[in-house]
């Protein structure tokens, strides 16, 4: 597994992250969050909307379990939270979403992870600092694709564009 560790201290910070990320999807990517409640999964999921070209707001698709947006590519913004486990997560499509032409993230991927699939790229997020909004962002490649995708980002971070 291939991975790169980052720090946010806000959720600006971590939506500038995730933006530069979502610059770097294609059609297919699929972005497995994982992060216990409030450290900034779906804030994640606005940055990589941003940097997809997704114009206006993203919010959770928590109640509705799939929210679409269009942009240079079609975002499936997931959030597994109330599924049951894999079974319900294939049972709402999601085959036909993560191989499509868009990009998936998929929010408390855990609940679904034998449904995703194997090349993804996950996304922890960890609280540091209850105090602050310090969190630990952490990129794991499964695959090679996803790993391509880490790489890309580490070079365009280091880079500073």
């Amino acid at each position: 597994m291939y991975s790169l560790e980052l720090r946010s201290d806000s959720p600006e910070a971590t939506r500038t992250i995730a933006d530069k990320l979502g610059r770097l999807l294609e059609a297919g990517d699929v972005i497995a969050l994982y992060g216990d409640l409030g450290t900034g999964k779906t804030c994640f999921a606005q940055g990589v909307a941003r940097g997809l070209g997704v114009p206006g707001n993203v919010t959770s698709p928590t109640f509705v379990l799939l929210r679409e947006y269009a942009g240079r590519l079609p975002l499936y913004h997931f959030d597994a939270y109330r599924l049951n486990g894999p079974e319900d997560f294939t049972e709402l499509g999601s085959e036909e979403y993560l191989s499509g032409p868009g990009v998936s993230i998929i929010e408390w991927a855990e609940r679904v992870a034998g449904a995703l699939p194997d090349d993804r790229l996950e996304v922890e997020l960890l609280r540091l600092d209850r105090e602050e909004n310090t969190r630990l962002i952490r990129f794991s490649g499964t695959g090679e694709r996803s790993r391509t995708i880490v790489e890309g980002l580490r070079r365009v971070l280091c880079s500073g564009n």
